[in-house]
């Protein structure tokens, strides 16, 4: 549904360029809710601003819904309209709201279509709608004033609806909001992405967004895409930072003479009792150094630090057998022996 290939922006002063996006390649399928996360001033916010060409990229595509975008930037005014009437299909949803304080929540959200040409009665019913859809009927009178953060988020969200967009985009739409509010502006995104088979990206800075609300995600740091994949894939991926920032797990060995490995729960086997299944086929006792788990897309998904007596030599055998139970099992740094030295199955990637 989107698609970014070769994406760079350049941003220029009189004494030096700044290069915001280094060939950023991204790729978000169909109706999945898809998660960029990084730093401040890794590329974020010009990502996602190019990719409805708020900001024109420096070079590179961008093709939403099959039209490639930066064709129809700055090519005469037949182009200028098509680009205008492909941007009114991508919704979205800024971080501080937006909304014009003059203007009642019914006249924020009728703004887009006001633009659009579409006449005062199906206006009227389009905006009515949306706030209902948003949970907000009983507000259309009030202002902007007059609401708090995450009903003015709500608003915000409703505007970017009246279009009827394939596509939502959003900006750090929840870090102006506490945490109470952010997990029922979350559920809603999630809502509209089921209801109306919304394709939604999404910016943040916040780990708990992705693990709440993402199918996918993506790592950017210094303009560019190091790491992504569905949240399944990346934590089957040995070594994934995004893995462990999302379930972060400590703890040391305990002497020199054990083995710490990295234990990654998803699928059909996080639910099962693999941990006491290894202790008694074994007859080995396992020390649980840490353990980090949640739901994730209506599944038990995590990690769990463990740590098995012996060198890594005398633990080939145990390590295996989580692995055939469809588990990532990762040797930690600082034990005796590497993880690609024990052959590791292929895993089942979590069903959405």
């Amino acid at each position: 549904m989107i698609t970014t290939t070769g994406l760079t922006k350049v941003y220029q002063s009189r004494d030096r360029e700044v290069t915001a996006l280094d060939g950023v390649d991204l790729h978000v399928r169909e109706g999945e809710v898809y998660g960029v996360i990084g730093q401040s001033g890794a590329g974020k916010s010009s990502l996602i601003r190019c990719v409805n060409l708020l900001e024109r990229p420096t070079s590179g595509t961008v093709t939403v819904a099959g039209q490639d975008l930066t064709a129809l930037a700055g090519r005469g005014r037949r182009a200028g309209k098509e680009l205008r009437e492909a941007r009114s299909r991508i919704g979205m949803v800024f971080q501080h709201f937006n909304l014009l304080a003059s203007r009642t929540v019914q006249d924020n959200v009728e703004l887009p279509l006001e633009i659009l040409g579409v006449a005062g009665r199906e206006r009227s019913r389009k905006a009515l709608g949306l706030l209902d859809l948003v949970g907000l009927a009983d507000k259309a009178k009030s202002y902007p004033g007059q609401l708090s953060g995450g009903q003015k988020q709500r608003v915000g969200i409703a505007r970017a609806l009246a279009g009827d967009p394939k596509v939502l985009l959003s900006d750090e739409a929840t870090s102006a909001l506490d945490p109470e509010t952010t997990r029922s502006i979350l559920q809603l995104l999630r809502d509209l992405n089921q209801q109306l088979g919304l394709t939604v990206l999404l910016i943040t800075h916040e780990m708990d967004v992705v693990k709440t609300v993402c199918d996918s995600a993506a790592l950017m740091q210094r303009g560019r895409i190091v790491e992504s994949g569905t949240v399944g894939e990346l934590l089957a991926t040995p070594g994934s930072e995004l893995a462990h920032a999302l379930f972060p797990v400590g703890g040391s060995a305990s002497g020199p003479d054990r083995t710490v490995v990295d234990v990654t729960f998803h699928g059909e086997a996080a639910g099962r009792p693999v941990i006491s299944q290894l202790s008694r086929t074994y007859n080995i006792d396992i020390s649980i150094l840490g353990a980090a788990m949640d739901t994730v897309g209506g599944k038990q998904i995590g990690r769990m630090r463990i740590e098995l007596p012996g060198r890594f030599e005398e633990n080939v055998v145990p390590i295996g057998f989580l692995r055939e139970q469809g588990l990532q099992a990762e040797i930690v740094d600082g034990t005796d022996a590497p993880s690609a030295r024990i052959p590791a199955p292929l895993t089942k990637e979590v069903a959405k």
